[in-house]
Formats: C-alpha cells, sequence, structure tokens
C-alpha cells in the first residue's frame, strides 16, 4: 500500500493531493434520482417513526427505540440540508436552495444562515487564528497553561462531553440555532420566518398528538442533538488531526489530516448519511453524500488513509487540548509545566 501522503516529503506530500484532487472530481457528479430518493425516503423515516412513536404511547418497549430511529432520520435530514448548502446534492443550485428551505423547520437550522456560517468553517478549517468559525472550540496547550483558574473550570466544563454532548446539543438546536450568529447578515426576516414555522410545526404536534406528542417529540430533538455534537466533536477533534497558523498554514492538509473518516459500520454509515467521511468531503465538497462512503473506500486502495474506528473515537474524548509542539491534541497536562508533560500515545 503506499505510504500516507500526510507522514512524507512536503513535496511527495503536494503531488499526492493533486492526485487525491484529480481522484475525488471522479465522484462529484450529482444523480436527481439518488438525491430525491435519498430526500423523500429520509422524510417518509421521519414521518412514520414519529408517527408510529406516538401511536405506541405510553410503551417504552416500543416508544424508546421509535424516538431512537426517528432522531437518526432527523440528523440525516440534516446531512442532506448541510448538501443542499454546498450545492452538492441536486443537480441545480436553485434545487438545492428550495430543499434547503424545505429541511429547516425539521432541522431546527435556519438554512441561510447555517450555508453562510458552514462556509466560512471550511474557509478557515485548522487555522488557529480563526477557531471562532468552528463547531468545537479547542484551546492550545499554551493557552491553557496561561488561564487563569475560572477560565480552565469553563473549558473542563465545556469539553467534558457528559456536559458537551446532552447540553451542548439542547442548546445549539433548540436555543442557539433560534438567533444563530451572523443571522443579520443572512437575512434576519428568513430567520424569524423560519422561527415562526418551527412554532407552527411544534403546534401541529400538540394539536395532533397532545402531550404524549410533545414529549416524545422532544426526547427525539434531545437524541438527535447528542448524535450531532458527538459527530461535530469528532469531525476535527482526534490525537493525529492538524492546525497551524498563516502562512504555514496547508488548506489541503486541513482537510485531509485535520478532518477525520469515521468508519463505525455501514448502519451507521447509513443513518448519518456518510457526513462520517469528513476528510474528504472537506477536500472536495462537491462530492455528494450519497458517494462519499464508495469514494473513500476507492480511496483506501491508493493511499493509507488515517481511519477512526469505535475505540479511537470513544478515546479522543480524553483529548482536550492542541500542542502546537507536538503537533497533536493532548489530554490535560497533569502538572502546569511544559516539561511534564507528555503526548499521547
Amino acid at each position: 500500500m503506499t505510504a500516507s501522503p500526510l507522514q512524507i516529503t512536503p513535496a511527495y506530500r503536494r503531488e499526492a493531493e493533486r492526485e487525491i484532487r484529480a481522484f475525488t472530481r471522479g465522484w462529484t457528479d450529482r444523480d436527481d434520482r439518488i438525491a430525491l430518493a435519498s430526500y423523500l425516503g429520509t422524510f417518509a423515516a421521519y414521518f412514520l417513526t414519529l408517527a408510529l412513536a406516538v401511536l405506541s404511547w405510553p410503551n417504552p418497549l416500543l416508544v424508546i427505540p421509535l424516538v431512537l430511529l426517528n432522531a437518526f432520520a432527523g440528523v440525516r435530514l440534516y446531512v442532506l440540508q448541510h448538501d443542499c448548502g454546498h450545492a452538492s446534492l441536486f443537480a441545480k443550485k436553485h434545487h438545492n436552495d428550495l430543499a434547503g428551505h424545505g429541511l429547516s423547520v425539521f432541522t431546527l437550522t435556519p438554512y441561510r444562515v447555517m450555508q453562510f456560517n458552514h462556509n466560512a468553517h471550511h474557509s478557515h478549517l485548522g487555522n488557529l487564528d480563526e477557531r471562532d468559525t468552528t463547531e468545537i472550540f479547542t484551546m492550545t496547550l499554551a493557552e491553557w497553561q496561561d488561564a487563569p483558574a475560572l477560565k480552565r473550570l469553563w473549558y473542563r466544563l465545556y469539553r467534558n462531553p457528559f456536559i458537551m454532548i446532552p447540553i451542548g446539543g439542547l442548546f445549539t438546536y433548540v436555543l442557539a440555532y433560534r438567533w444563530p450568529k451572523n443571522s443579520t447578515r443572512t437575512g434576519a426576516a428568513m430567520v424569524l420566518a423560519h422561527n415562526l414555522g418551527l412554532a407552527a410545526w411544534v403546534g401541529m404536534i400538540w394539536l395532533l398528538a397532545g402531550l404524549p406528542g410533545l414529549i416524545i417529540y422532544g426526547g427525539t430533538v434531545f437524541v438527535a442533538g447528542c448524535i450531532g455534537v458527538f459527530l461535530v466533536y469528532l469531525q476535527h477533534n482526534f490525537e493525529d488531526t492538524y492546525w497551524d497558523r498563516k502562512p504555514e498554514l496547508n488548506p489541503a492538509r486541513a482537510a485531509l489530516q485535520g478532518s477525520s473518516a469515521l468508519d463505525l459500520g455501514w448502519w451507521w454509515d447509513l443513518a448519518v448519511a456518510n457526513i462520517t467521511y469528513h476528510d474528504i468531503h472537506h477536500f472536495n465538497a462537491n462530492i455528494p453524500s450519497y458517494r462519499l462512503r464508495k469514494c473513500h473506500r476507492a480511496l483506501r486502495e491508493k493511499y493509507d488513509v488515517q481511519t477512526i474506528r469505535w475505540p479511537e473515537a470513544i478515546r479522543s474524548f480524553t483529548l482536550k487540548l492542541w500542542d502546537e509542539q507536538a503537533e497533536r491534541l493532548v489530554p490535560y497536562p497533569k502538572r502546569a509545566t511544559r516539561s511534564n508533560l507528555t503526548p499521547a500515545e
């Protein structure tokens, strides 16, 4: 197998990056039939599982699995909306925009603001001087050593997975996305219209299913938020990720090495519309979600692509700080002095 382009000489790396870019262009064709099947099929799964959960109330043996399935359907809807933001789901841009707006109420995410903020994230990926565009904030080891006690406490709470995943998911999708950052830059009226649409959707659930319907819907939103934060964290937070500062920052390396490829199983890939293959998505955002898995599998035959499986995925939540000298994500230091720090093995 060919050596990884991320662990060898810069000249070879640049050549490998050109080869990979040419390779990924072969996977960018949009197929509106597949896109529509994915779009309508995910909506069908979403509404069906939600209705069955309501009809199964209050039997927990039926309701809980249906809520879990509905949450994954909600995550898939979000990934499809994300595809629309890149104009990569359907062949025509205006079809992507229409589909993206149509998903907004059910993903709890205003489409244009999501598109604007996510494009900024792509533009500044791996840039230590532009960390405000990242979904999960990462402090450097040097910043941690210089931080006062209260800031360290805040960061410990923020990066604690038992806080970040459940509370972070609820805060992000239920509260923060009612008025996301840059809302005024993308159109405040559209955000307000989105919120009115969401209120109408919740009101419809109340009218049709009463309190059980709201409890079930709240449960699906909570679980979907947890899945979303779990994925967002793992997309860029793992030991051998990549950060740097300009002018040394290499955008291609930030995409391929600074983003993860999660191999968590075929069913997981299906449930989250292949967003797990985030490295090649960042490297070429024109690849539709329904081609990401096959593209990544084909790429593995040519290059030793770093892939994260379940054990490493869980372990990644113990890594908290970016060590600029070691160029890797590390746990909290046992002592404040740099001489006593040992990078994670």
